[in-house]
């Protein structure tokens, strides 16, 4: 097997670790019961100590110290996931859980269109009807949070994707390993929280979910999926944000009884259709790809 076909497969795997770890995210920000700025200071926090002090192990057992930040395209990366974080949390305190996920679906979307526009990696006929019904989906749950008072939030949650979008973008383009960047810029969240938390005072019922989300959860995921871009394409680790997409709301049904609305539901149902079927039509084709290039190649 090629080193092409064993990166790809551990890009894939890292990429893969990392969502399912972050489908807990929105939970425990749930359970601590705290303000958006305070949730957002500590869980800010605890995530930035807890890379910082990953890189500072790793670096002393291997004896090369790793540059947190791969050169000025390392900042733009480390903003761009810092402004994630603060539109992200802004989200889930103005919106209903199965919105903010269902909506979050559209990175796929958003990383195809910028891959094309900046890479040049056209996205093919199929991609393009998985993001028509994909919007139909997100154009059905937001009309549902205009009726219900949740278009903010919505809109929000929109923009986090897009920004998100942008970050795998940027990393892909520049080839770099951004998994320490993509933390460190939570010094941004941080800065901005510790602003309004001064002003308007600090209030966390629970830390201890919330300590335990960004020194771990948080920590972890973002290392995995920011690594990713390194080994695959955009369009590829957006798919696995999607794991959240799919088990957050199972996790916060259970945990807080929280029943999505029934337009929810039926864009949410499109969204994910959408995502399987087009996701067993990458499978087949590049299998279909791979026979293929077996045959004309014989060994």
């Amino acid at each position: 097997m090629s080193q092409l076909h064993l990166d790809h497969r551990k890009g894939l795997l890292i990429t893969g670790l990392g969502g399912l770890i972050l489908t807990a995210d929105i939970p425990l920000l749930r359970l601590g019961e705290g303000e958006t700025w305070s949730t957002l200071l500590l869980r800010s926090a605890t995530t930035f100590i807890s890379a910082f002090l990953i890189w500072l192990i790793w670096s002393l057992a291997t004896g090369k110290w790793r540059p947190i930040v791969p050169g000025a395209v390392g900042y733009v990366v480390a903003g761009l996931y810092g402004l994630t974080s603060i539109t992200f949390m802004i989200a889930v305190y103005n919106t209903k859980t199965a919105n903010l996920v269902f909506i979050l679906a559209l990175n796929t979307v958003f990383s195809a269109l910028l891959s094309w526009i900046f890479l040049k990696e056209r996205p093919k006929p199929a991609t393009f009807a998985a993001m028509f019904f994909m919007l139909v989906g997100v154009s059905i749950i937001v009309r549902e949070g205009l009726s219900s008072g949740h278009l903010f939030g919505d809109l929000v949650a929109l923009l986090s994707t897009f920004i998100l979008s942008s970050a795998i973008t940027v990393s892909r383009a520049s080839g770099k390993d951004m998994g320490f960047a993509a933390i460190i810029g939570t010094a941004l969240p941080m800065a901005v929280a510790a602003f309004m938390v001064a002003q308007n005072g600090y209030s966390v019922a629970v830390p201890g979910w919330i300590i335990f989300n960004g020194a771990v959860v948080t920590t972890l995921a973002f290392l995995c999926l920011a690594t990713g871009p390194k080994f695959i394409s955009g369009p590829e680790v957006a798919m696995f944000y999607l794991l959240e997409t799919v088990l957050t709301p199972i996790w916060v049904w259970m945990i807080f009884a929280e029943r999505p609305s029934d337009p929810t539901l039926v864009g949410g149902l499109i969204i994910i259709t959408a995502l399987v079927c087009h996701s067993l039509w990458q499978m087949y084709h590049s299998r279909r790809i791979a026979r293929l290039g077996a045959l004309r190649h014989p060994v």
